[in-house]
């Protein structure tokens, strides 16, 4: 486990999670490799709400709004619908073969966690843009995702698009948990 992941499972223990994933086929349907600590969040967390704020993506799942393979598909729709009507572009995105790809977002604003794949780079240095989701606004911080998520639930990093964290207390409600109680 990756001292990231492992640090926040201390801060907040996961809950039981059904057996891991099919990685080769995702990443296949996918066309790209994932980053191994994305694959070990969504392994030991599954897919589910960080602190009421980060809803983590996880291939599987049976809402599309929450499945990591058919929100790839929505926002490359969407942004490509928004840069044809002359919305700009992430300047890091003019690299030929880089790509997007969403693997958490925002749950009040509509703001997209992506990790920017870009050629010869391996995933797990793959850094995370942030799309505020409403508007044409970015952010650009550190990967790998684990670490993100980390920093941001302890107050060592800030994002505009997440103004309320970090809570006083930490709190993860799984996929399955929402979707029951909601």
């Amino acid at each position: 486990m990756n001292p990231s992941l492992t640090r926040l499972t201390e801060l907040l223990p996961p809950p039981e999670v059904a057996a891991p994933k099919d990685w080769a086929a995702v990443e296949e349907q996918l066309g790209t490799e994932l980053p191994w600590d994305y694959k070990e969040l969504v392994n030991t967390y599954g897919g589910g709400l960080f602190d009421a704020n980060v809803w983590l993506l996880e291939p599987g799942c049976q809402r599309p709004r929450y499945d990591l393979i058919a929100m790839d598909g929505r926002c490359r729709e969407s942004l490509k619908l928004l840069w044809d009507r002359g919305e700009l572009r992430p300047a890091e995105l003019d690299q030929e073969e880089a790509r997007l790809i969403p693997w958490a977002y925002e749950d009040e604003g509509g703001g997209v966690l992506y990790f920017l794949s870009t050629p010869g780079q391996k995933p797990e240095n793959w850094p995370i843009l942030i799309n505020e989701g409403r508007g044409p606004g970015w952010e650009q911080h550190d990967g790998p995702c684990t670490s993100f998520l980390l920093r941001l639930m302890t107050g060592e990093t800030e994002s505009e698009y997440f103004p309320d964290m970090p809570l006083d207390e930490h709190v993860f409600e799984t996929n399955e948990e929402l979707f029951t109680n909601g």
